[in-house]
């Protein structure tokens, strides 16, 4: 199963989330951002390799569903509700996404 992780930046919340997630058997994971100036901006390519997309806040479900509507077709996308209120590998993160991401995995 390819999982993308959707943030504002990609510099803090979704990268966490590839970290942790990185090395579960049976999973790929990647994570991009939103912002044009991210580290990795999200692209029709990304969203099209994706099987789901998890991201942190409603308003980034919007913006893929407007922005990548072609290449997002009927895929799932999750909103953890997660706030931009972490640092990369933040602890309180960590237990955040391990909470919230394995319920949509089965």
């Amino acid at each position: 199963m390819k999982l993308l992780f959707v943030c504002t930046a990609n510099r803090l919340r979704s990268p966490t989330a590839e970290a942790v997630f990185a090395g579960h058997p049976g999973l790929e994971v990647r994570s991009a951002g939103l912002d044009g100036a991210c580290p990795r901006p999200l692209t029709d390519e990304l969203v099209a390799w994706a099987d789901s997309l998890f991201v942190m806040e409603q308003r980034h479900r919007e913006k893929i569903r407007k922005r990548f509507r072609q290449a997002l077709g009927d895929k799932p996308v999750v909103v953890l509700g997660i706030p931009d209120d972490y640092e990369f590998m933040q602890p309180e993160l960590v237990a955040l996404l391990k909470e919230r991401v394995p319920r949509f995995l089965d």
